[in-house]
């Protein structure tokens, strides 16, 4: 299994206790669905390893998702210790099917960036996941655009394509290539 096989679950914040778990940081939209997690992929020196889950404990609070796991032979807190900040991943095929309308932020990397007015903008090069606000950045006239994410200005997307079709606020870009 290697990485472009796989979509980052979040990542082992710290050790938590004395008995070999750890607290983990999940980046995801519905942490409740993570509830009965049996494995992951854990990256180590730039490699996927498989861990099983043996126990799981989602908390939801102050806008953010954390778990406690156990992880079947980490068995201390000095194991527990050495994954602290490892990144944790799940291969792309287990991902929920989406609607058409919606998408995945990881899958809109690359897909040109199409203006319901101005036509072909430029790339996706990366999707911040904001507190309060998601933006896609845009790579345009060397510069990069961020574009607010929200249903009245991003409007579809066509996989096929690669597309992404947007409605940019008047004046956007040009806040950008001013001075």
């Amino acid at each position: 299994m290697t990485i472009e096989e796989c979509y980052q679950l979040g990542y082992v914040m710290k050790a938590h206790g004395f008995k070999g778990e750890v607290m983990v940081f999940l980046d995801v939209d519905n942490p409740k669905e993570y509830g009965q997690l049996t494995s992951v992929f854990v990256e180590k020196a730039q490699q996927l390893l498989p861990f099983f889950v043996q126990q799981i404990q989602v908390i939801e609070k102050a806008g953010t998702s954390q778990a406690i796991v156990k992880f079947e032979d980490i068995n201390n807190g000095d194991q527990a210790a050495e994954l602290k900040g490892c990144a944790l991943y799940l291969p792309l095929n287990t991902l929920p099917e989406l609607d058409d309308d919606q998408f995945y932020f990881h899958e809109i990397i690359g897909f040109t960036v199409v203006d319901k007015q101005l036509g072909k903008l430029g790339t996706v090069t990366n999707v911040y996941n904001l507190e309060h606000q998601d933006l896609i950045a845009m790579e345009y006239q060397n510069q990069e655009v961020l574009i607010p994410m929200n249903e009245d200005i991003v409007l579809s997307v066509d996989r096929e394509a690669q597309h992404l079709e947007v409605d940019l606020p008047e004046g956007l870009l040009d806040v950008y290539l001013e001075g």
